[in-house]
């Protein structure tokens, strides 16, 4: 990987705040004209940290995945959903999620990638209980309802997908 490339602007009108954007590969730094060079140095280098951490929680491995998703299955569903695998996959265009029971896998669209987490955990959580109840029956949606965040995620997805394509999707 290349390395980052970072442009550090100075604001004669900037006094005590320092913030940092992602423009395209560059990494813009944000700091008060008065800075020393010394703590420019520093403070670019906790932005690049925060940076990155805040797009590590917005854009998960498939591990951080299968552990958000045991987290949620204990939390949620008394550790009885129990996936054998969680991965983002890039071949669903119509779906956010899916599951096989059988071999209690879990797939999740890469179109979430980005998305706020409690979207993503309500996909997952989705997920989880269709290896519980394989159905949309009324049981199914009791416990999907456990997720506190359950009917703001769904407001979400459905928004999301009917300014994009004129039309909800499905989990």
């Amino acid at each position: 990987m290349p390395p980052e490339t970072v442009e550090v602007r100075r604001s004669s009108r900037r006094r005590r705040t320092v913030s940092a954007y992602r423009d395209g590969e560059k990494t813009i730094v944000l700091l008060p004209a008065g800075l020393s060079s010394t703590d420019e140095e520093q403070w670019v280098r906790r932005m690049l940290d925060r940076l990155a951490a805040k797009e590590q929680r917005r854009r998960p491995s498939d591990d951080d995945l299968l552990d958000r998703a045991v987290e949620l299955s204990a939390r949620y569903l008394g550790g009885e959903a129990k996936p054998s695998s969680v991965r983002w996959v890039e071949n669903q265009k119509h779906r956010w999620g899916s599951c096989t029971p059988d071999h209690g896998t879990i797939r999740i669209s890469t179109r979430l990638r980005g998305m706020p987490s409690w979207v993503v955990d309500y996909v997952i959580m989705h997920e989880l209980v269709h290896l519980l109840v394989p159905s949309h029956g009324s049981r199914f949606w009791a416990l999907v309802e456990r997720y506190p965040k359950a009917e703001r995620a769904r407001g979400f997805l459905e928004g999301f997908s009917t300014a994009a394509h004129g039309s909800a999707e499905e989990c």
